[in-house]
């Protein structure tokens, strides 16, 4: 798995790299600012993380604590839920990856033993629909759909109620990525919302923001406006392996105090990876002190 952070991360690595060619035992705190600049880590984060270090020339063990502390809420787990189906409604933007990522979770699910069905509740964009519908076929999992322009809080209720039917373990509902400052796109996942209650008492269990990881720390806007409509459950962060801005993590993790679930590092299923801060981490600090060996 750290095989794969760190393969997703390249282009950060190597832009850290980059700055400091010569791997040290200690960094100055003026080359630390500039690599997490150079990274995409928010100016005012940036700040912080220099205040908060003392020493002018610091260590890789003084770094990693810190950039530890940073990714304090970045905790991986949302709580399990006991009463079946669970119901994962997936927010976020046109183009952050979103029906990607539904069909990389439906097929992890899928791998736990778990039957899954997803619900196209994207009923703005006829396009929506249909790719998610090809995903279904791809993975053999059923989809609940209609048309175009239809309600998509119906779509919702009705895919929970065939997953209740049928003994289905997870539901995931896609949903409009219309820009976010659209008061009507808040309107609407706040029905979907209570509509998923509605069909299932509790529902919709998780709520999953799906941030595009090449869009770096300016994805925080978008994360707080969704968090604000509705209350964000988790974050899932893609595309990180497409971008020099990996850096954004820390201060998105920062900024919105909610769980980093999973990281985009490629195309294929398994490259949805679990975050670990700790495996995150420890890339950063390989890429400015050089991999640690072991004896």
């Amino acid at each position: 798995m750290f095989g794969f952070i760190k393969k997703g991360l390249q282009k950060t690595l190597d832009a850290i790299s980059s700055i400091i060619p010569e791997k040290k035992v200690k960094i100055t705190k003026e080359e630390l600012e500039y690599i997490l600049l150079e990274a995409d880590v928010e100016y005012d984060l940036v700040e912080i993380i220099l205040r908060e270090l003392y020493q002018n020339d610091i260590t890789r063990e003084q770094l990693r604590s810190k950039l530890l502390a940073t990714l304090s809420f970045a905790q991986n787990t949302l709580p399990d839920n006991p009463e079946k189906p669970t119901v994962t409604l997936i927010i976020g933007v046109n183009g952050a990856g979103k029906t990607t990522t539904i069909a990389k979770l439906a097929q992890r699910h899928l791998n736990n033993g778990d039957r899954v069905i997803l619900g196209a509740a994207d009923t703005f964009r006829a396009a929506a629909i249909e790719q998610l519908t090809r995903w279904a076929d791809k993975l053999e999992v059923p989809i609940v759909s209609s048309r175009q322009g239809h309600d998509p809080s119906a779509v919702a209720y009705d895919t929970i109620e065939s997953a209740k039917a049928r003994g289905f373990e997870q539901v995931i509902i896609d949903t409009a990525g219309r820009l976010h400052t659209q008061t009507n796109l808040g309107n609407e996942l706040k029905k979907i919302v209570r509509i998923c209650d509605r069909a299932h008492t509790g529902a919709p269990h998780h709520k999953i923001l799906v941030l595009d990881g090449t869009q770096g720390s300016s994805a925080i806007a978008q994360a707080k406006a969704f968090n604000e409509m509705i209350g964000i459950d988790g974050i899932i962060i893609t595309k990180l392996d497409g971008t020099a801005k990996g850096g954004s993590v820390f201060s998105i993790a920062y900024a919105l105090e909610l769980p980093i679930l999973y990281i985009g590092v490629g195309e294929q299923p398994e490259h949805l990876i679990p975050f670990n801060k700790y495996e995150f981490v420890d890339g950063i600090l390989d890429a400015i002190f050089g991999e640690i060996k072991n004896s």
